[in-house]
């Protein structure tokens, strides 16, 4: 609890005979409840309500030092620092870590959990989180999905919320001509584990697209209209990366491959809006935005490294990873994939299409966060994202 709480702890264990650390010990169901002192008298209350204040003791508090001490009738037992502590039950996580993943993450990921002076997750929102009017026309927009695609329902919802028709869309209704693209204002191709997820799943998804000639001219007349928006999460981002050719303006976006930490990635961390002609992002310059991501190919892969920094100085960067300091990082696991400058959403030069490897779909309500800012309501701060597109359509 002091590790995850990043604070110290003082214990105070009973005077008697015997080993003093024995109480802190027990194979008896129990539990450990942390309270403000404020409470503490309406909780004894309840306990006592309950018959339960005989089976309750007070065993410490918190200190402001990161030390873990642990006391016996007032003499000191144990003074440990709680980051000493944390390195030796760190370690044997970080050596597993070192020989199945990468050693570099590994190690990067074993030091940030030394750092004292980490702030934590600390958003900065520079736009007005207010619901606009709802409106009676719902746009149709195509949830597209593949074999193995599991985003669908989130991003129907949060499309659906924001004042879409959002129509359920395989790739086989393309491929067989049961539905037509020309029919929709937006596409959105969406994150999970297409073909279960296998290296090159969201590459080879798009070459479902690019080599079958009627479906890859019906993309084609798609985004080449300029009555439409296109969104590519996680796999789908994969998979729009590889429509480049297809899709004005994207010619200089990377590919995405392996995340660095040769692993897979599920993780909660912030990304800052930076100023791009997204229409999705409009409005949202400045904001620094706890999202999901989950992935296991996210790294964007360019040329080399000149064409990253190229790219990273175009302006069709839409958000980057960035460390509790709010600057882009390249440090695991604050930006759990290890893409060059932080990138991770990119747009066109005509801000239609934007694709991003975190899901702000997972999140677009304030409690399917793991943590948010008490005073946010029901929605997040992505519902921006869902709602600017609503608004860019008309």
């Amino acid at each position: 609890m002091a590790f995850a709480g990043h604070v110290g702890v003082d214990l105070d264990v009973p005077a008697g005979p015997g080993n003093p650390f024995a109480p802190l010990f027990s194979e008896e169901l129990g539990a450990v409840i942390q309270i403000r002192a404020a409470d503490l008298e309406s909780v004894q209350a309840v306990l006592r309500a309950h018959d339960l204040a005989s089976l309750t003791t007070r065993i410490g508090g918190l200190n402001d030092g990161h030390r873990f001490r642990i006391r016996q009738a007032g003499a000191a037992v144990l003074d440990e620092d709680l980051f000493a502590l944390r390195a030796i039950w760190s370690d044997v996580t970080r050596r597993i870590a070192a020989l199945r993943d990468n050693p570099v993450c590994a190690e990067q990921e074993f030091q940030l959990k030394l750092e004292r002076k980490d702030p934590g997750i600390r958003p900065v929102i520079t736009f007005p989180m207010v619901a606009p009017k709802p409106s009676t026309v719902r746009p149709p927009v195509a949830i597209l999905r593949e074999q193995g695609v599991n985003g669908q329902v989130e991003m129907g919802a949060a499309l659906t919320r924001a004042g879409f028709r959002a129509v359920d869309v395989h790739m086989t209704d393309i491929l067989s001509g049961r539905l037509n693209l020309q029919d929709f204002r937006g596409l959105i191709a969406c994150g999970g584990f297409s073909y279960g997820d296998v290296l090159g799943a969201g590459e080879g998804w798009a070459k479902s697209v690019l080599f079958h000639a009627k479906t890859r001219e019906a993309f084609q007349k798609f985004f080449a209209r300029e009555d439409t928006f296109g969104l590519g999460v996680c796999n789908g981002c994969q998979m729009m990366s590889n429509l480049r050719s297809i899709i004005p303006g994207a010619e200089h976006w990377p590919r995405f491959v392996q995340n660095q930490s040769e692993r897979y990635e599920g993780r909660f961390v912030s990304v800052k809006i930076e100023k791009s002609p997204s229409v999705l992002f409009a409005g949202m310059e400045g904001s620094v935005i706890p999202i999901a991501v989950a992935h296991g190919e996210g790294y964007a892969e360019f040329a080399d490294a000149a064409a990253a920094q190229r790219f990273s100085q175009s302006g069709l960067v839409a958000a980057r990873f960035v460390d509790h300091a709010h600057q882009p990082t390249e440090l695991y696991p604050l930006n759990p994939n290890g893409s060059p400058l932080g990138m991770t959403a990119l747009t066109t030069t005509t801000g239609r299409v934007t694709i991003m490897m975190p899901h702000p779909e997972r999140v677009f309500r304030s409690v399917a966060m793991s943590w948010h800012p008490p005073e946010w309501g029901e929605d997040s701060p992505w519902m921006k994202l869902f709602r600017n597109a609503r608004e860019w359509v008309g």
